[in-house]
C-alpha cells in the first residue's frame, strides 16, 4: 500500500512538472526564440525543431507564427523572404531587448523564487 501510494506521488509530482514547464516555455517562448536568434537567423520550421529539440516540446506551427508575427509587429524582428521560406533575424530594437531581458536574470530568478516560496502559517 505505501509503496503504491508513492508511485502515485510521483507520477502526480511528474505530470505537474511537465504541465508546469509547458507553461514557462509557452510563457517566455518570445525571449527564448529571440535569444535563439542572437545565433542567427531562424525560420519558423527552424524554431519549432529548436523547441522541440532543446525543451521536448511539440509547439503548434500557429503559435509560432504568430509569435514571430507579433515580434515582427513589434520591430524585435525582421522576416524576409528566402526562396520559398520566410527567415527571421533579429532588429537592433530585438538585440538590446534581449540583452537586457538576459541581464535581468538574477533578478527573476528572485522573483520567482519569491513567487514560489511556501508561506509559513502563523
Amino acid at each position: 500500500m505505501a509503496l503504491t501510494v508513492v508511485l502515485s506521488n510521483e507520477k502526480m509530482e511528474g505530470r505537474i512538472l511537465k504541465k508546469m514547464h509547458e507553461r514557462i516555455i509557452k510563457n517566455f517562448m518570445d525571449i527564448i526564440i529571440m535569444a535563439e536568434l542572437r545565433n542567427g537567423p531562424l525560420s519558423g520550421y527552424d524554431v519549432i525543431s529548436y523547441i522541440h529539440n532543446k525543451f521536448n516540446l511539440l509547439v503548434s506551427s500557429g503559435t509560432v507564427y504568430s509569435l514571430l508575427y507579433s515580434l515582427e509587429r513589434n520591430g524585435l524582428v525582421e522576416g524576409v523572404w528566402d526562396e520559398r521560406k520566410r527567415i527571421y533575424k533579429l532588429t537592433e530594437k530585438g538585440e538590446k531587448t534581449i540583452e537586457t531581458t538576459l541581464n535581468a536574470n538574477e533578478k527573476i530568478k528572485g522573483f520567482m523564487s519569491n513567487l514560489l516560496k511556501v508561506q509559513a502559517a502563523p
